[in-house]
């Protein structure tokens, strides 16, 4: 966060006594206030959460597996081609 920024938002959280203690001795230990110390955990807490869903990650087997496996032609399905032509037929919308 830059230091520019404006810090309007507020969130609160409610802890037990003892893990308040750890906290305010944590942000001691690295010299910070307790909401900046919360903040920026939670940040990183918050990074590497939207980090881990945001991709998926396999081995390079299986992944040159996949490609093959697309690159493969399919089997003819004629349901699956009867659908998709009656859709192309179909008019999206009409006209009034």
């Amino acid at each position: 966060m830059s230091g520019m920024e404006h810090r309007t938002d507020r969130i609160e959280a409610r802890v037990a006594p003892a893990e308040a203690r750890r906290i305010r001795y944590a942000s001691e230990l690295v010299h910070t206030s307790v909401s900046n110390f919360m903040v920026t955990s939670t940040l990183d807490a918050a990074e590497e959460v939207i980090t881990r869903h945001s991709f998926t990650l396999v081995s390079s087997e299986y992944f040159d597996q996949m490609l093959a496996a697309l690159d493969s032609p399919s089997e003819p399905m004629p349901r699956l081609k009867e659908a998709a032509q009656r859709h192309r037929l179909r008019p999206r919308f009409e006209r009034a």
